[in-house]
């Protein structure tokens, strides 16, 4: 079984270009525990995007 982070345990995440596009939860998180996933918006260099779901804040970071 592969190591999975927990969904929506954090309120904050920092992500790169890689994770792109962007979802909430994110691949490799538990789907057990979580919400519908949704794709988020990300402005480039810094931007942020916050799910609505679970008011996680996603920081793009290069």
């Amino acid at each position: 079984m592969a190591n999975l982070i927990p969904a929506n345990a954090e309120n904050l995440y920092e992500v790169t270009r890689a994770d792109l596009p962007l979802s909430c939860p994110m691949p490799g998180m538990e789907l057990w525990n979580s919400h519908p996933r949704v794709y988020l918006p990300v402005v480039d260099d810094g931007g942020q995007s916050k799910c609505s779901y679970c008011g996680a804040v996603y920081v793009l970071k290069d």
